[in-house]
């Protein structure tokens, strides 16, 4: 009975956890990882080993500093640096909401993208359906119940990529070695920075530290590195379905060139696997925004400057998405905030779970933990510049 307890509370953590897999894969995640299946085949699949790895690593952190001490990361920065640091909490939270709001209008247009080709239904009226709906569930429920139904959609949304994956036939041994012997073409360092940064998100840190107080250690670890494992995978799967297309990259060319490759199971399917990655992200976005005012700021969830948050950054994109407006210029600084974000963040985080005079001997990182940290800190550091400067030219 208690080995029936154990699976029942790792399958739930897992499930719980999902909402770091949601967060990162959207449309953007999509079309990166597909556009760089059809321009490169298998060649920069090392590059989702890589940040899939990153993020269980960072996750992890942030979820420990939180188990140990009680507090979120914010709330942990403002214990450790008091007043002195207010600044840097209200810019950090000022990034992070601008990049949950301009990448908000992608995820509604990207969900929207994937029911066009389903149905039938105007775009407007698409769009409409997925805000309403997405608010709804934002107001009444919880980040644990929410969390659960971003889990089910995902592992759906996984189910329908891994069955394209493996229909494209990809050779094993080539698929291996891809997977884990770094390569980077000509023409080709700019989508594995967008490979690796769609996967590493910052704002995913003071998401899951604040949402796992109540969970054990052994509970965190076990479903922060299944949930974002399977993440992993299905970005993986992506790329894999990807190497199917050539020409022109577009939503619908993918879907055509599936359809007509595979079968046209295989172009609803994206259209499935689209929507999915649209739609958790449209509900993971806000929610982000909010649990870092609230780990910043100090902000609780039922306060009404929590709601406001999460609703703001949901109406701009719900806005822009009943305009079919792209952002461009806000998703340009938006980028340029976030690539200096990332490292920050990451480098406050290395501090935080190194803390004698906060956290036990036990929670703190070991020696291979921070040589696996620093790595990914320096790694992260150059994405950052590599970002700012692209968003600068």
């Amino acid at each position: 009975m208690p080995k029936l307890l154990s699976l029942r509370a790792g399958l739930g953590s897992v499930l719980f956890w999902s909402v770091i897999s949601a967060a990162f894969i959207g449309p953007g995640t999509v079309t990166t990882c597909a556009m760089a299946g059809s321009r490169f085949g298998l060649q920069l699949l090392w590059a989702l080993t890589f940040s899939t790895i990153g993020t269980v690593i960072l996750q992890e952190a942030a979820a420990r500093v939180t188990i140990a001490s009680g507090l979120s990361l914010g709330e942990l920065l403002t214990k450790a640096y008091g007043i002195r640091v207010r600044w840097l909490m209200v810019t950090l939270f000022g990034a992070v909401a601008l990049g949950c709001a301009a990448y908000e209008a992608g995820n509604i247009l990207g969900a929207v993208s994937g029911l066009a080709l389903l149905t039938s239904l105007s775009p407007q009226l698409l769009t409409l359906l997925i805000g309403l709906l997405s608010m709804a569930l934002l107001w009444k429920g919880s980040t644990q119940s929410i969390a659960n139904i971003l889990g089910i959609i995902v592992f759906s949304m996984g189910i329908a990529f891994a069955y394209v994956a493996i229909s494209a036939s990809p050779n094993g041994v080539d698929l291996a070695k891809a997977m884990v012997v770094p390569s980077i073409p000509p023409d080709g360092q700019v989508l594995v920075i967008g490979l690796i940064g769609t996967t590493i998100v910052p704002y995913n840190l003071f998401l899951g530290s604040g949402i796992g107080q109540k969970q054990t250690l052994a509970e965190m670890r076990w479903g922060i590195g299944l949930a974002v494992l399977i993440g992993g995978l299905i970005s993986m799967a992506i790329l894999v379905s990807g190497t199917l297309v050539s020409g022109e990259f577009s939503f619908q060319t993918v879907a055509q060139t599936l359809s007509l490759r595979i079968g046209s199971w295989a172009g609803s399917l994206f259209g499935f696997g689209l929507f999915a990655a649209g739609f958790t992200s449209c509900l993971t976005a806000p929610l982000a925004a909010a649990v870092t005012a609230k780990s910043l700021l100090g902000w609780s969830e039922t306060s009404m400057p929590y709601r406001i948050v999460w609703l703001a950054v949901m109406l701009i994109g719900l806005l822009f998405g009943l305009l079919g407006v792209k952002p461009v210029p806000v998703i340009i600084l938006a980028q340029a905030a976030n690539g200096l974000l990332l490292p920050v963040v990451t480098i406050f985080l290395f501090i935080a779970v190194n803390n004698k005079t906060l956290l036990p001997a036990q929670y703190r990182n070991s020696l291979w933990q921070n040589l696996a940290m620093l790595l990914v800190v320096a790694v992260t550091a150059f994405l950052g510049l590599r970002n700012v400067w692209l968003a600068l030219q």
